[in-house]
């Protein structure tokens, strides 16, 4: 089975990518309403109950909603990370369906993946230090470093720049008479 080009495995793998975005974008919808929800039953209490339990913490009282509606921020923008990553992915595969995989446009799109990638482990060591410091270890949010998202990072770096460079050797074989 051909890599590149129309009926390939990179249309097939598109056509998923695809799917996997709509799902993104209607969680990410989702997700959202949810947050305006909890924020407006916040002001009337007894419609959002009288306890949130997350791990061994009891959350109850005033501060129900507000960090319902935080932890649910949280989510929304994790998958608004996502939703930049598979879309840029998906940007990726369209140019290899056409049979270009060097396109110069490619170079830039692999550094926001790593970009988006990086800020997502980044915000996630944010939101364990926010809640070590809200909750004082009663609730364990995983805030370790991740070796395999650093090294996908790494990865999508030097990819990009191989990429940089077979449009560079492109433009020049196109040069070539």
């Amino acid at each position: 089975m051909r890599a590149l080009g129309p009926g390939s495995v990179s249309s097939f793998l598109k056509v998923i990518l695809d799917v996997f975005h709509i799902v993104l974008w209607i969680s990410a919808a989702g997700v959202s309403v949810a947050i305006v929800g909890v924020l407006l039953l916040s002001f009337e209490p007894k419609l959002l109950g009288s306890h949130l339990t997350l791990d061994k913490l009891r959350i109850e009282g005033p501060w129900l909603g507000p960090i319902a509606a935080a932890t649910l921020l949280a989510a929304d923008l994790y998958l608004a990370g996502a939703i930049v990553i598979v879309d840029r992915l998906r940007r990726i595969f369209q140019t290899l369906i056409a049979g270009d995989p060097f396109h110069p446009d490619n170079v830039r799109r692999l550094r926001v993946i790593g970009g988006a990638l990086a800020v997502l482990e980044l915000g996630r060591y944010a939101v364990a230090a926010i809640a070590q410091m809200i909750f004082h270890g009663r609730l364990h949010v995983g805030g370790g470093v991740s070796l395999t998202t650093w090294f996908a990072v790494l990865v999508i770096v030097v990819l990009a720049e191989i990429f940089r460079e077979g449009a560079r050797l492109r433009r020049e074989a196109e040069l070539t008479i």
